[in-house]
């Protein structure tokens, strides 16, 4: 079973900076990684798209985060950054990593655990 692990969220002033990281926890049976992404859910609201890059490194954006975030991922680690800058009070959401996997066994989206991102004004 597939485990993505995310990492990097914290509390951060208004206009601060943050990078999050996502990627599997063991990748012995991943044949392969296709998209892969970021989603949000802020207190009360529904989880939402923020950003997608497939694996030849086209990239998605929600409108509310260009120019603001940049999706990048490197191939031969199975990672997903997402950089943060000009965080804004309404950033403020759970991030959950995902991603579109094939393992030998199947082709599964996959979500991870979710990292908290804060943003005081």
């Amino acid at each position: 079973q597939v485990q993505l692990v995310e990492s990097g969220g914290g509390l951060v002033q208004d206009g601060g900076s943050l990078r999050l990281s996502c990627a599997p926890s063991a990748s012995g049976n991943i044949f392969r990684i296709n998209a892969m992404g970021w989603y949000r859910q802020a207190p009360g609201k529904q989880r939402e798209f923020v950003a997608a890059i497939t694996s030849g490194g086209n990239t998605n954006y929600a409108d509310s985060v260009k120019g603001r975030f940049t999706i990048s991922r490197v191939n031969a680690k199975n990672t997903v950054y997402l950089q943060m800058n000009s965080l804004k009070p309404e950033d403020t959401a759970v991030y959950y990593c995902n991603a579109n996997i094939n393992t030998y066994a199947s082709t599964s989206d996959y979500w991870g655990q979710g990292t908290q991102v804060t943003v005081s004004s």
